[in-house]
């Protein structure tokens, strides 16, 4: 019993909700834009029983280097603007994963994406284009 009252009092508190218009949600999309990401588009997933983030952004990146700094600008700006960094992240040559609990952030080359077609499984989810 003592171990089930230690667990409940170290479990955080669900975050809150974002919106587009959050700290968060901007420093991310900014952070991509400054490093040249191109089809950026952020999924809202709030509306979704299933889902595991309040959002999806993806963006695609024309070599695992720009992957890389793409990655790399996220994590820098997020930090300094909003003093939080990745709860978790997956990097590789052709996809990068970077997850803020909220907001899962995705950078793909152009045939991964078309090959997961991430945005064709949450279709249901309303879409944002940025440029």
């Amino acid at each position: 019993m003592e171990k089930a009252i230690i667990a409940l009092q170290e479990r955080k508190k669900a975050p809150a909700r974002l919106t587009k218009n959050s700290k968060l949600f901007k420093s991310i999309i900014n952070a991509i834009q400054d490093k040249k990401g191109e089809g950026i588009v952020s999924l809202d997933l709030k509306k979704i029983d299933e889902a595991v983030a309040d959002f999806f952004i993806l963006c695609e990146a024309r070599s695992n280097i720009q992957i890389k700094a793409i990655y790399q600008s996220i994590e820098e700006a997020v930090e300094r603007e909003c003093g939080e960094r990745p709860y978790h992240a997956e990097q590789g040559d052709t996809w990068t994963l970077v997850d803020y609990v909220n907001v899962v952030v995705h950078i793909f080359q152009h045939e991964q994406r078309m090959f997961y077609g991430l945005e064709s499984l949450w279709e249901d989810a309303p879409r944002t284009e940025f440029k």
